[in-house]
Parts: C-alpha cells; structure tokens; sequence
C-alpha cells in the first residue's frame, strides 16, 4: 500500500487565491472581501476592499467555513437549507459559523480538501463567480 502526500495549501497559494478574486471583482465594479481557510480551518489570508460593505467580512469568512465543513460549494448548499431540505435544521443546530449563501469554495489538490476560499460583497452570484476564478487559476 503506497500513500500519497499532497501539498497543504500555502500561504503563496492563499494569496493568490485573494489576489485573483480581487482583480476578478475589480474588473467587475465590485468591492468584496475575500478569506481563504487551511483543510483544519486556520485563516490563511483575508483581504477587504476599502469599499466593500464591513458584514462583507463576516460574510466571506463564514462561507469558506461552510464550504470547508461540508466540502462543497455554498451555491450547491442554499436549497439544502430551505424548508424540507436535506440541512434545513443545520443553521441553527450547530453552534457553528455556517453561511449558506454563494460565494464559498473547497479548494483541492490532486482530489483531496486543503482549505477553502470565501468571497462577499457582490450578489451571491457574483461572489461565486469570483471564487471560481480564483479557485480555477491556483496552480
């Protein structure tokens, strides 16, 4: 049985991570707030725009939490919660900082979890298209 090392995400990786969604929100018109977390949830780097709403904070930091949590992205989450849904008692049953809202990604290296980005400021939509681009331009 052989086992495989995957590299941890770094705090080069973390930083590109912000510096891509950023300039992705920039060319956008959009001032957002970005967090990226470690595969054990300690924050790697976060970065808010001087315009961007302060609960963009918050927000950014809490949907890479949940996306870190559930390995999944906060726009695959949102009707999960709804009434009827499969975590639809989650929010409020863990004491636990979970935001179901777009905008958060896992963030995986050679198919295995190593941390999590989170984007807020923008419309849902926006924010998940800003991680997006981060996520898909990490090396």
């Amino acid at each position: 049985m052989s086992t495989t090392t995957v590299a941890p995400l770094t705090i080069e990786d973390a930083e590109s991570l912000v510096a891509t969604a950023r300039r992705a929100a920039e060319e956008a018109g959009v001032a957002v707030s970005v967090t990226v977390l470690d595969a054990g949830g300690n924050l790697l780097a976060f970065r808010r725009d001087d315009r961007a709403v302060l609960i963009s904070g918050e927000t950014s930091t809490r949907k890479a939490y949940t996306a870190l949590q559930l390995d999944a992205a906060t726009a695959d989450l949102v009707d999960a919660v709804q009434p009827g849904g499969l975590f639809h008692t989650l929010p409020t049953a863990l004491d636990r900082p979970l935001l179901f809202i777009a905008g958060g990604l896992p963030v995986h290296r050679d198919g295995r979890l190593i941390g999590a980005i989170g984007v807020g400021g923008g419309a849902p939509e926006q924010d998940h298209g800003f991680a997006t681009a981060a996520v898909a331009a990490l090396v």
